[in-house]
């Protein structure tokens, strides 16, 4: 096991299609270790999957939106001026809460020994829309 490890904060993404019920399907994970400089995310896309999973949503319009958070989170320009945000910033602007469609779990904590592998097992853990077998995560 390593020596380091590194203390991190996700939050799980997810569409409200029916703000007024509360029902969800998670989408994606955001992870940020600010001692490791890390500030990744990762989500569900492909409008296919997204139509297939989130009824009542614009499927289009919705994995646009969530390209524009991973644009924001990379620090791509392309995500507009939050982009340019350092990075502490740019997670507490895409994890704050929100009455939209797409929303923000509460922020949970971790420790890990790699960031992008917490990732990935958050979000293999997380979110099933996508995979072979997922049923997703509608609550």
């Amino acid at each position: 096991m390593s020596a380091t490890r590194v203390d991190y904060d996700f939050a799980v993404l997810r569409v409200v299609p029916r703000v007024h019920l509360g029902a969800f399907v998670n989408v994606g994970v955001v992870v940020h270790a600010r001692t490791a400089e890390f500030l990744a995310l990762r989500a569900v896309t492909d409008e296919r999957v997204l139509a297939a999973h989130v009824h009542g949503v614009d499927a289009d319009l919705l994995a646009r939106y969530l390209r524009s958070c991973e644009a924001i989170c990379a620090g791509d320009v392309a995500g507009g001026p939050m982009a340019l945000a350092p990075p502490s910033e740019r997670f507490h602007w895409l994890t704050a809460p929100r009455s939209d469609v797409l929303q923000s779990s509460p922020v949970h904590e971790g420790i890990c020994d790699d960031p992008q592998r917490a990732l990935d097992a958050l979000f293999a853990d997380y979110v099933t829309i996508g995979r072979p077998g997922g049923q997703g995560d509608a609550c």
